[in-house]
């Protein structure tokens, strides 16, 4: 374990202390009196998407101060998010999840979509803009991580550096551009969000110029920000927390935040994001701790760990050390039209870079 994540860990011992002193009542946000009876509130069960090495911790650390025993199914890299999509569509009707923790915003979208969630009312929810909560209470978001250009500087010099996800099809970066496989994760919710806001025609030129100029694709985006610092590519296109873990190692690494230009469409930013499959069997448990991790305590635990992830909450008072949308210019993106692009997207991706 390096110095920061020994820091980090030792943090979230203290976070785990300071619930367990606010006690069990505290953690629920309601009156104990008030609560219902009758539904088991001492296990929950969570399908988590953010990377283990992410969520585990704030997850054991709720549990022991909670006295809650979380079970919990993480996702792999090969098939991030739609893995755990599709399991949980597999279930519906009879589902083992209660709380599904989303580590992008398009595929919790997307079972909302299909009628798979219940609504949910956390107190502290309307802390949270309300472009990354569903209106009807079905999910919330809550802690971003921003789709960056990650440079060899080593390969790559200041003047060089590509502006913008269009400078990836230049020739002189032919077979020295990375990404994720575009059909999983953040890469896939990226190129639905393009169909959205470039249009599918232009959407599917980028792709294909990506294809044409001998593009490597990775298993995922941490493979691809190891592969930009051993110098295995000059460029990838990854997500900041992948990005600050290499840079932070001292990686001979920079970030570029891409399409920040007046005619540009932009930088990313996506959400984590939390639901309950409708019918979970403990949804009481899962609604209190959906509660805590839309805190200003996680988010602000999350901004300080190695993930580095952006609170979105306004009752954060620790700011992220990587940009954000307050910083940057952002992608306009309507994420209900992009989910609702998601298919027509996959079925292309799926036929230019071969299926899962």
């Amino acid at each position: 374990m390096g110095k920061d994540a020994r820091i980090w860990a030792f943090g979230l011992l203290g976070l785990g202390m300071a619930w367990a002193g606010a006690g069990c009542d505290g953690l629920s946000g309601e009156d104990p009196a008030k609560q219902s009876v009758g539904q088991d509130r001492s296990t929950v069960v969570v399908y988590s998407a953010l990377d283990e090495e992410f969520s585990r911790p704030i997850l054991e650390a709720y549990g022991k101060a909670a006295r809650v025993k979380v079970e919990v199914k993480y996702d792999v890299e090969s098939t991030k998010t739609v893995g755990l999509t599709n399991l949980l569509i597999a279930e519906a009707g009879r589902p083992r999840c209660d709380l599904f923790w989303n580590n992008e915003i398009l595929n919790t979208i997307r079972l909302r979509q299909k009628g798979l969630l219940q609504e949910f009312r956390p107190p502290n929810a309307d802390a949270y803009p309300i472009n990354v909560r569903d209106e009807n209470g079905t999910w919330y978001g809550f802690a971003a991580r921003a789709r960056i250009l990650l440079i060899d500087t080593r390969q790559i010099g200041d003047a060089d550096r590509p502006r913008g996800i269009m400078d990836l099809n230049d020739p002189r970066w032919k077979g020295k551009v990375g990404l994720a496989k575009p059909l999983f994760g953040t890469t896939a919710t990226h190129a639905a969000c393009l169909f959205n806001v470039l249009g599918e025609e232009k959407a599917k030129a980028f792709f294909k110029g990506l294809k044409e100029n001998e593009a490597r694709v990775f298993s995922g985006n941490k493979q691809v920000a190891k592969a930009v610092a051993s110098g295995e590519i000059a460029i990838g296109l990854t997500d900041t927390d992948d990005a600050m873990i290499e840079l932070e190692q001292g990686g001979a690494v920079a970030i570029v935040y891409p399409d920040l230009g007046r005619d540009q469409i932009g930088t990313l930013f996506i959400p984590n994001t939390l639901c309950v499959p409708k019918g979970a069997t403990h949804s009481e448990a899962a609604t209190e701790l959906a509660n805590h991790l839309l805190s200003a305590t996680v988010e602000e635990a999350l901004a300080a760990g190695p993930s580095a992830q952006i609170p979105l909450g306004r009752t954060a008072t620790d700011r992220a050390r990587i940009e954000s949308p307050e910083t940057v210019k952002a992608m306009k993106v309507d994420f209900e039209a992009a989910a609702s692009q998601w298919d027509k997207a996959a079925a292309f991706l799926a036929e230019e870079f071969g299926g899962p």
